[in-house]
């Protein structure tokens, strides 16, 4: 049962980092693709923080702070906390992390509200799901929450540097 939990939460993973790699590339170059994103607000964006870790933080801080990842290369670290929650950083050429991509699945009980991650409300459509992507331009980089309501609901949130 464990190795079936491992294996969906990593397929989501695969498919959320394939969306999330093909969506930014589509923004950045302006093809039509999925909604655009939200206008920069004049606020000051979110201190949205996974498990401490924040983009510019080097892969040996957050192995420090995280232990041994279940994946690890040069490019990248995978952590698998449990059935329900696996977390992915993508790093530079300086190692440092460009790109956080976090997916809870199952009962969900350690996801974070979209309120939670933005400082504000984010209305659910009528089918309960949420979606919202804000680029903090002035901060250098977006920040994603997605929310699917279903028999196997899953939760993504993704943080990547502008280029």
């Amino acid at each position: 049962m464990r190795d079936h939990a491992f294996a969906s939460l990593f397929l989501a993973m695969a498919l959320f980092t394939s969306v999330f790699v093909q969506w930014d590339a589509a923004l950045a170059a302006a093809v039509p693709g999925p909604p655009a994103p939200a206008p920069t607000p004049d606020s000051a964006p979110p201190s949205y923080a996974y498990k401490g870790i924040t983009l510019g933080m080097t892969a040996d801080e957050i192995r420090k702070k995280l232990g041994e990842p279940k994946d690890r290369s040069d490019a990248q670290d995978l952590y698998v906390f449990g059935d329900e929650e696996a977390a992915q950083f993508l790093y530079g050429p300086e190692h440092k992390v460009t790109a956080i991509m976090i997916t809870f699945s199952g009962k969900m009980t350690g996801a974070p509200t979209a309120k939670e991650v933005f400082g504000e409300d984010v209305p659910a459509r009528p089918d309960g799901g949420i979606s919202k992507m804000v680029r903090y331009t002035k901060a250098g980089y977006w920040l994603s929450y997605n929310k699917v309501v279903g028999e196997s609901s899953i939760i993504s949130i993704a943080m990547q540097k502008l280029p």
